[in-house]
């Protein structure tokens, strides 16, 4: 009955119920993409590096990996050190660096990662295979496009070029083995991945033993944060990061995406309360002899707030539905374009779609719409019956 009541109060202003319908399904769209936002963020950076199963990283003392040119030395001896803790599965060093590569009259620049093959983390192979000889590289397809190369090719690579005197510190001549995609690679960024002792020797004497950052498997059964306090005692010349350790601090330096979230999201929730709360007190409002008639003929008071309520139900909720598909549509979009910022990885996404972001959205929605109809309701169930008849038949 309350429904049957409720439905027809709708269908009577259909014009105006839809524009409020369609309202609400744009509150709710940017509703739902802060909450995936505010959550999605950090979600995908903890997939992120939890994607190769590494628990741990070493960076350089007071830095995280790759936050600077720093490197750390004598990876020879950290890799005896880090042997000795059986709560450590494998230990992947990594080196990064840059590549110049002569292409006709042009030189192409490069990043480029020394690696371990068999125990490496960062990138996947497309095509062909890793580089597993010293005179081996794996190419990214920005870098195969921008010099044209393909697998089989040999290309000249040089390292450490001086501006002053115009030279580099060491070349080589390298095989294409295999096409690979980089984890951590950012938009368009032309990128390679060759043998660690390939890229040191490459560097001089001064990187002959360096790495920029070791990656760590720890035992399932091991517990990782007591790893990395150890780690950082036996081994003070660096820096032990954990996955919560690494979170933390990118929420701090991520922080202003989580705030414009949290406003954004409250903004948008704030305009389609007060659009069911419009919609239900203007409907309350031209029924109000109508309502009145239904409290004289023994219609109780709560029966009249229930079918107003779950008219402003009935609007919130149609327009989250809506709202649920051209958010999706939005974050997409929007993932898009803040997606493409130098130096973030490709594979982080803001908008991250969680079955807890939907709900969380749907609810808040729901109780809004309920607040919204609970006021003009009561207040017009409430209202002297002789009276408002009254002054109705009066009007």
């Amino acid at each position: 009955m309350r429904l049957a009541l409720a439905w027809a109060s709708l269908r009577r202003h259909g014009t105006r119920t839809l524009l409020a319908i369609l309202g609400v399904a744009v509150a709710s769209a940017m509703l739902l993409d802060m909450v995936m936002m505010s959550t999605g963020l950090r979600e995908s950076f903890r997939e992120l590096l939890l994607s190769r199963g590494f628990q741990l990283r070493i960076a350089p003392k007071g830095t995280l990996p790759f936050d600077t040119d720093a490197t750390i030395e004598n990876v020879s001896g950290i890799t005896a050190t880090l042997r000795r803790n059986p709560a450590i599965l494998t230990i992947s060093p990594v080196l990064g660096g840059t590549i110049h590569v002569p292409i006709g009259d042009r030189v192409i620049t490069s990043a480029t990662l020394g690696v371990n093959p068999s125990v490496q983390g960062d990138y996947g192979v497309l095509g062909g295979s890793d580089p597993l000889s010293p005179d081996a590289i794996a190419v990214n397809d920005e870098f195969a496009r921008a010099t044209g190369v393909k697998i089989g090719d040999t290309i000249d690579v040089a390292t450490g070029y001086d501006p002053q005197l115009r030279t580099y510190s060491g070349s080589r001549r390298l095989v294409v083995t295999g096409r690979v995609r980089f984890l951590y690679g950012a938009a368009n960024q032309l990128a390679t991945a060759m043998q660690i002792s390939t890229l040191q020797q490459m560097g001089g004497p001064t990187r002959a033993d360096d790495a920029s950052l070791f990656m760590l498997k720890v035992r399932s059964d091991a517990e990782v944060e007591s790893t990395r306090q150890w780690i950082e005692r036996e081994i003070p010349t660096v820096s032990a990061i954990s996955i919560a350790t690494a979170l933390a601090q990118v929420d701090q330096r991520l922080s202003y995406f989580r705030q414009l979230a949290f406003i954004l999201g409250t903004v948008s929730l704030f305009v389609g309360f007060l659009l069911v709360t419009t919609l239900v007190t203007v409907s309350v409002n031209e029924r109000i002899g109508e309502i009145t008639v239904m409290r004289a003929l023994g219609v109780s008071r709560l029966h009249v707030v229930q079918q107003i309520v779950l008219e402003g139900i009935a609007i919130t909720l149609a327009g989250a539905l809506g709202g649920l598909g051209l958010g999706l549509v939005t974050a997409r979009y929007l993932n898009s374009i803040l997606s493409s910022f130098p130096g973030l990885p490709v594979a982080i996404d803001f908008f991250l779609f969680q079955p807890r972001a939907v709900w969380t959205a749907m609810g808040l929605l729901a109780l809004s719409g309920i607040v919204a109809g609970v006021y003009p309701s009561w207040r017009a169930a409430s209202l002297p019956i002789a009276t408002t008849l009254r002054e109705e038949a009066i009007a």
